[in-house]
């Protein structure tokens, strides 16, 4: 029994010898010291305030200034629609024609009673002229000729209906042929061949997709900051995150009766522009600028509903949790409503291997400044 403890002090003294030999905790040292990050200065970026635009939040639809309801002006059956939906038309292009054969009917008849009454005209302004001559001369009496001139006035005024029955017919045949109204684009069929067109039923809309505007509408308590000529930055349904900007054109002087709203119209301010109207879009109107910390949204950590960057601060890594704003259209760059301060230095795109706590080297002593800082000097 003796011997066998003897044995076992023995070997734990050759493990403890083992341990202390050189080499061996050296090793277990270098495992444990953490990896000293070098960090150059186009790797960090400095938090600076820049000017963020803000004002009342505008939501409405994507609307063309230029726009046509090209409605019946006569009772007909469609004969024909030429265009559908989507189709290019040019000024005068015919687009939809109507059954022309009762109007045609109805000026042939009306043609026909101006030229009998302009017959009726004719004889009636001789038998005027033969009366006034025989009255001259003692052989007819005043009444025969008073009558004869009424006669004559009232031949008068039968050519003049029956010129207008004329004319208005054919007014009438040249409205069963619908043409585009300008150049632009068939934006909604809403007949076919053998429908029956009553005065004033829709056949179809013209519009010119390179009038589209922003119809939009803003919160009647917010309307006195917005004027016209002020900036707007806005996005569409359906173009993904490509931001758009315009201008306020107008601003109605009458709230809605109903949601209290008021209508701004926003012309477009580039090139860019969609062709397809009724499109959903919000946006901001840059009513003030206020100065506020922001930063580009590639330096953003996100997990979850949590925000967060790595600050570089007593030469050592630490992950600080911020609360951002919405994203400036005009910038691309997110506020900073908290967790950082103005000359704080973060990193720009850190590895997923960077620690809390981890040192760093500095190989410059200056960073570079955010880029929106940039652009406000």
């Amino acid at each position: 029994m003796m011997r066998s403890v003897l044995l076992v002090m023995v070997l734990s003294a050759g493990l403890a010898a083992c341990d202390k030999m050189p080499g061996n905790g050296d090793k277990k040292e270098k495992e444990a010291a953490p990896v000293t990050l070098k960090i150059a200065p186009e790797d960090v970026l400095v938090v600076q305030g820049s000017a963020l635009a803000s004002g009342p939040v505008v939501t409405g639809s994507i609307q063309p200034e230029r726009k046509a309801d090209l409605r019946a002006e006569v009772s007909a059956i469609v004969l024909q629609v030429l265009k559908e939906n989507g189709d290019a038309v040019k000024r005068g292009d015919v687009l939809v024609r109507l059954d022309e054969t009762s109007i045609r009917d109805n000026l042939q008849s009306a043609e026909d009673g101006a030229r009998n009454a302009a017959l009726a005209l004719d004889q009636a302004e001789r038998n005027l002229k033969r009366l006034k001559t025989l009255r001259d001369s003692g052989m007819t009496s005043l009444q025969a000729l008073d009558d004869a001139e009424v006669r004559r006035n009232a031949a008068q005024s039968e050519v003049s209906a029956s010129h207008a029955r004329a004319t208005l017919a054919r007014q009438q045949l040249q409205r069963t042929v619908v043409r585009a109204p300008f150049d632009g684009v068939v934006g909604d069929r809403k007949v076919s061949a053998g429908d029956t067109a009553s005065i004033g039923k829709e056949l179809l809309k013209v519009i010119d997709p390179g009038s589209m505007r922003f119809a939009g509408r803003v919160s009647a308590d917010k309307i006195s900051v917005v004027k016209v000529g002020q900036a707007v930055n806005f996005r569409i349904n359906g173009y993904g995150n490509q931001d758009f900007q315009g201008k306020v054109t107008r601003v109605d002087p009458s709230a809605n009766d109903v949601t209290r709203q008021v209508e701004v119209l926003v012309s477009f301010g580039d090139g860019k522009r969609p062709e397809v109207a009724g499109l959903y879009a919000e946006g901001n109107i840059e009513a003030a600028k206020v100065t506020a910390l922001t930063l580009p949204e590639s330096v953003l950590i996100k997990a979850g509903d949590k925000t967060s960057v790595w600050q570089v601060k007593n030469n050592a890594m630490h992950r600080v949790e911020l609360v951002v704003g919405p994203r400036d259209a005009r910038t691309g760059y997110h506020e900073v409503r908290s967790g950082l301060s103005e000359g704080d230095v973060i990193v720009r795109s850190p590895g997923s291997g960077v620690k809390e706590g981890q040192a760093v080297e500095m190989l410059a002593n200056k960073p570079q400044p955010t880029a929106s800082a940039a652009q406000g000097a």
